[in-house]
């Protein structure tokens, strides 16, 4: 077993992940904080500490009685997975009709071959809901349900946690550290000493926020307090394999790796990644960010198919725990976009209830951040929205395969809170008037109308979202604006995987209008309006640098990837043609530079890695956000015009 002998000083984050907040509870206390005196005096639990898990798990939201991402429910999440997968309101979003490998110079993988393993025990961390109810005498439903109740389910598991590591139900706080790690519900040292030592960073900085049920609630700082991380030693929990891993400190990672191999008589027959050797062969400009639509466990054995897809990492909603599949010098086959593939790193996230509306916990989105901070300051990947991509964000390769691109993680994805995490929250520029703007609405009260959750045109339940709604007139009464890609003989809908009429937080659009509370922005070849009142604003005031079409030109093409020129490619290597979307960004339009590249095409189709090569050319291209996805410009069919000045 390995013993942890670090000081609760060594635990604690290399970057702040929770405001310092020196504040003491509000003299009328909400009913929400009310709950938590209750439950920390009946169950002899430090409020500090249960406010402190609290946090972590669920940052004190209810989320209406409605199951995370891996079944939990309430403040305190406790995990009742067989009643979430039994309420769960199945939806398809057409991502099984899509190659993600995303490459037409190989035969189409199709993925949706392959079995999928069924999970037939939950481990008892997804069961916890059913301990808490025999500890306090609530019923399973009520615990679910009632805030109160599931804070006191919640105490109670602490009080049980202590009491079985033969500790007494201290008063201090520091004397808790052990009964926090096993809170986490992770079955290995290094996650459970991680999830414990980010609730005493939140105990020791302090909090305070204001709920999804709309109440203040405060967590007073205590930087006194020092928790004693040797305790953990008593959960004689296991050792996860590190080797190999790509992780900063203060994420438990552990190998599993992805299968590089044959499963066939021919030389394509091989799967489920590329071994590459990235720098040094091709720069890694993205990182995308995926959920799984499957248990952490289905999941695992997914990947580890190689007749199946490859990614580089995957994060556990219920403690953070990541899994690393493959090097990160590696491609893997996630995006749907060969190209986006062969120039990025691939990130899933725990998410199997299949419910669109199904949340995440801080846990993951903090251990999520930290890694992909990581490794944007490996690959010198910035850290912005052009750059760090939910796979929802990746275009299509050509007009086919624009309508089966993946849709995850979704309009309920946190993107401001995640950016805050990585410590590179979304800010205006100076001044008024930049020519752009940054999508950025109030998460909790941005709760746009979706369906399609449980059944064509199904609501899906109230949630707060990063997602604006984009109309084609200053008025909710308007159509929404067209996705010809989505949509060539109809509308756009309010589908929840209809990206067709949303921008989402962190996006940044060239301004076209203004007329009253409305603004409108260049989308997709066309004017789009979405409500920005200065009261509730949705998005904040920017500049930068926008294309336009070259004098003289009507209209310039759109492509979903940056290939070559025809003549960059040597013998041997079919030539990728250029092949416009069906898009065109028109005379007098504007839309934000990403960033700029040349073109580049990753020809690898066998097992024989001798016959792998890059071929790159001397076309350079322009990303673009030039509707929900990116995409690209020719750089000798656009000019470049500062957004004040454009």
């Amino acid at each position: 077993m390995l013993r942890v002998v670090a000081t609760a000083a060594a635990l604690l984050p290399v970057f702040c992940v929770a405001p310092r907040v020196d504040a003491t509870p509000p003299s009328h206390p909400e009913p929400l904080q009310q709950a938590f005196a209750q439950a920390a005096r009946q169950y002899h639990v430090p409020q500090s500490v249960l406010l402190g898990v609290s946090y972590l798990e669920s940052r004190w939201d209810g989320h209406a009685g409605r199951p995370s991402a891996s079944g939990g429910y309430g403040p305190m999440h406790l995990t009742d997975a067989r009643t979430a997968i039994a309420q769960s309101r199945y939806r398809t979003d057409g991502d099984a009709a899509g190659d993600t490998r995303g490459d037409p110079a190989r035969s189409r993988l199709s993925p949706g071959a392959v079995t999928v393993p069924q999970d037939r025990v939950l481990p008892p961390s997804l069961r916890t809901a059913d301990q808490a109810a025999q500890l306090t005498g609530l019923t399973n439903e009520r615990l679910r349900t009632d805030p109160a109740a599931n804070i006191a389910g919640g105490a109670a598991l602490l009080a049980a946690y202590q009491r079985a590591l033969g500790k007494p139900l201290s008063a201090d706080p520091a004397a808790w550290f052990g009964a926090v790690a096993r809170y986490s519900g992770a079955d290995d040292t290094a996650t459970a000493v991680n999830f414990a030592a980010d609730v005493y960073q939140t105990i020791h900085d302090g909090a305070s926020r204001t709920t999804d049920s709309g109440q203040r609630l405060t967590l007073a700082a205590q930087p006194k307090v020092k928790p004693d991380p040797a305790q953990v030693n008593r959960l004689g929990l296991r050792t996860a394999d590190a080797r190999n891993t790509e992780c900063p400190q203060l994420v438990a990672c552990e190998w599993i790796p992805a299968p590089y191999a044959k499963y066939g008589p021919d030389a394509n027959d091989y799967g489920n990644h590329d071994v590459t050797n990235r720098p040094q062969d091709s720069s890694v400009d993205y990182i995308v960010i995926h959920d799984t639509e499957g248990t952490w466990d289905t999941t695992l054995k997914l990947v580890s198919d190689p007749h199946y897809l490859g990614w580089h990492y995957t994060v556990r909603s219920s403690d953070g725990h990541v899994a690393e599949h493959m090097s990160t010098k590696d491609v893997g086959w996630h995006a749907g976009n060969w190209y986006v593939n062969s120039k990025s790193v691939g990130v899933e996230h725990e998410g199997f209830l299949a419910d669109p509306d199904a949340w995440y916990t801080e846990a993951m989105y903090r251990t999520s951040a930290r890694l992909v901070r990581y490794l944007a300051h490996k690959y010198r990947v910035p850290l912005d929205r052009q750059h760090i991509l939910g796979h929802d964000n990746v275009p299509g390769t050509e007009p086919s395969t624009v309508a089966n691109m993946h849709t995850d993680p979704g309009p309920y994805w946190d993107w401001a809170h995640y950016f805050e995490l990585m410590g590179v929250p979304f800010q205006p520029s100076p001044g008024a008037n930049g020519g752009l703007v940054t999508i950025d609405p109030s998460y909790e009260g941005n709760q746009p109308f979706f369906t399609d959750c449980g059944g064509r045109d199904f609501p899906c339940a109230p949630h707060g979202s990063g997602a604006v709604r984009l109309y084609s007139a200053p008025s909710e009464a308007a159509p929404l604006v067209r996705d010809v890609g989505l949509h060539p003989n109809g509308d756009s809908t309010t589908g929840v995987n209809d990206t067709g009429a949303r921008a989402a937080t962190g996006q940044q659009f060239a301004v076209a209008d203004q007329r009253g509370d409305w603004t409108a922005i260049w989308y997709l070849g066309q004017k789009a309006w979405f409500h920005n009142p200065p009261s509730a604003p949705a998005a904040l005031n920017r500049r930068g640098w926008v294309v336009t079409p070259k004098p003289g030109r009507l209209s310039v093409p759109v492509y979903g990837r940056a290939y070559p020129e025809p003549s960059a490619y040597p013998r041997g290597i079919a030539v990728q043609q250029l092949v416009p979307l069906q898009y065109s960004l028109p005379a007098g339009q504007r839309y934000v530079i990403g960033d700029w590249m040349r073109g580049e095409y990753f020809f690898s189709s066998s097992f024989d890695r001798s016959k792998q090569t890059w071929v790159r050319g001397k076309l350079i291209y322009y990303e673009i956000q030039f509707g929900h996805r990116v995409a690209y410009v020719r750089a000798d069919d656009v000019a470049i015009r500062p957004s004040t000045g454009a």
